[in-house]
């Protein structure tokens, strides 16, 4: 393990753990795994495995965590104190805190009067005794530990004394780590600093961390402001998953930390992005788009003056420099855009345009002709890209079609519902007629458009489907309203989305359909 004395705040990750418990947030054993070595390699200090006591899956992770060859991190149990009026020695759950065998264990205890006397049902001096006899228990064992102070700031509110008596308790059994708890997130910044000052006041010397959750959207804040006050340990999770709202997320307090306050946490933030992506594909989440830091859109530029601005001083209008994070710059074609956006657009894609000139002029007009109709660029940047390359003479048309026709029948006998769709077009001068089946019109339109192609241009067989979405543009007009069909393309490397428009749902999909292809096929030239 490396040292981590150097660290002015250790990063402490409870995503396998705390996680967990937030809706549409699983994990198999494998995947707690393979995030526990990506969250190593991103040099996180803690990594929180999961509670041995509470299920199957965790007994097993911390069985199979033993195998793991982490470099950096220090993973940790997670349990609370001994029962009530039951030895430490003979608690059951506090031998299985032992029993996974990790240089650290995390106990919670209470820090609230009311959760001692009305949940726990015991008193005050013996909740102190409960939460004294387990850390020295675990401190005689040889391990780390990290005491939780659970709803300790709704505990101070309701009883200074007694949250701070708690607390003391911890620290005469000897825990290396005070931990205050906002669990039910209901806390202000202001209310952290000063709160965790009394701490400090109280117990002066011991390392304080905080752990927040997110319910009041301050997750993130009230883990900055206990850093202000003097915390040096931050507990969080990978996208702010957790229960209920979530916890402080860790995407994004770590670049505050590192790039607004100086302090040095991790070794490579610009792999912070690809940590955050890694975390969403594994738990089967879609990535959340408006993210700070690492989000699709944290860098994208919209209006036509702001673009222009950018395009001669990024800092005008991006508080940090998006490659720092792993991000990108992300420029935004719209009815709302002005030349520049077309100008800077344009140069990604390694086309030069000079501004005022009647080509950049007709790109920008026909955007906004068409964004007029419904279209909107912004998640469609491969349809974008095939519009310039068709406006500045830079395409070649891969095939051409001459109909299609889809067909859905449903029977009475029991006979399972049919979806078909034919496709006719040519390729330079040779005819293609296919026929296919798919699970729905769209999918068997798919089929047979690929299947006519493919004897033309077989690595095509490399792009794939990852997102189909429809959009009804005007309601009020009920089943005559336009749709608005965007699709996600991939080729194992890079991902584009195209767009597709009509009052017909099947002829914006086959629009978008053949604009996914028809880009493939026109970089590869």
């Amino acid at each position: 393990m490396s040292a981590l004395s150097d660290k002015p705040v250790r990063l402490y990750d409870t995503t396998l753990r705390d996680g967990t418990q937030g809706e549409g947030f699983q994990l198999s054993l494998l995947d707690k795994l393979r995030i526990a070595e990506r969250l190593d390699a991103f040099e996180v200090d803690y990594i929180e495995g999961g509670w041995p006591g509470s299920n199957p899956k965790d007994v097993e992770f911390f069985q199979e965590a033993k195998k793991l060859k982490l470099t950096h991190a220090k993973l940790a149990a997670f349990g609370s104190t001994r029962r009530a009026d039951t030895p430490v020695e003979e608690d059951a759950q506090v031998r299985l805190l032992l029993e996974a065998e990790t240089p650290v264990v995390t106990i919670f205890g209470k820090s609230w009067e009311l959760h001692v006397t009305e949940v726990l049902r015991t008193t005050p001096e013996e909740n102190r005794a409960m939460i004294r006899d387990t850390v020295a228990h675990l401190k005689k064992h040889g391990r780390e530990v990290v005491y939780d102070a659970e709803h300790f700031f709704d505990g101070y509110k309701d009883s200074p004394e007694h949250a701070l008596a708690s607390l003391q308790a911890a620290a005469e059994g000897g825990a290396d780590w005070l931990v205050l708890c906002d669990t039910n997130g209901g806390t202000l910044p202001a209310e952290v600093m000063e709160i965790a000052a009394a701490v400090q006041a109280r117990i002066p010397g011991a390392p304080v961390g905080i752990h927040t959750h997110n319910d009041c959207e301050l997750g993130v804040a009230n883990a900055v402001a206990a850093v202000q006050a003097g915390a040096t340990q931050v507990q969080g999770t990978i996208n702010g998953y957790g229960e209920r709202t979530g916890n402080c997320n860790l995407t994004s307090v770590i670049p505050i930390l590192q790039l607004k306050m100086g302090l040095k946490v991790v070794p490579q933030l610009e792999k912070l992005r690809d940590l955050s992506y890694f975390v969403d594909d594994v738990s089967n989440n879609p990535h959340f788009a408006r993210a700070p830091f690492v989000g699709r859109t944290a860098f994208a530029h919209k209006g036509g003056m702001h673009v222009n601005a950018v395009q001669k001083l990024a800092r005008s209008y991006e508080h940090i420099e998006p490659q720092s994070v792993g991000n990108e710059q992300n420029i935004l074609v719209s009815e709302l855009s002005g030349q520049s956006n077309i100008l800077m657009k344009a140069e990604q894609l390694g086309i030069s345009l000079d501004k005022g000139s009647p080509e950049a002029k007709a790109v920008l007009q026909k955007v906004k002709d068409l964004e007029n109709e419904g279209y909107a660029f912004e998640a469609a940047g491969g349809s974008l890209e095939l519009l310039i390359r068709r406006e500045l003479g830079r395409y070649e048309k891969p095939f051409d079609l001459k109909e299609f026709h889809t067909s859905f029948r449903q029977y009475r006998d029991g006979h399972q519902p049919v979806c078909e769709a034919t496709v006719k077009l040519y390729v330079g001068e040779v005819p293609e007629y296919t026929v296919a089946e798919g699970h729905g019109v769209v999918n068997a339109l798919d089929k047979a458009l690929r299947k006519a192609l493919r004897p033309f241009y077989p690595e095509i067989s490399d792009v794939s489907l990852v997102d189909y979405k429809v959009r009804i543009i005007d309601g009020h007009d009920a089943t005559a309203a336009k749709t608005r069909v965007l699709i996600e393309s991939t080729d194992g490397k890079e991902n584009w989305g195209t767009i597709g428009v009509s009052e017909n749902i099947i002829e914006a999909s086959w629009i978008a359909l053949v604009d996914g292809i028809d880009l493939f096929l026109q970089r590869r030239k």
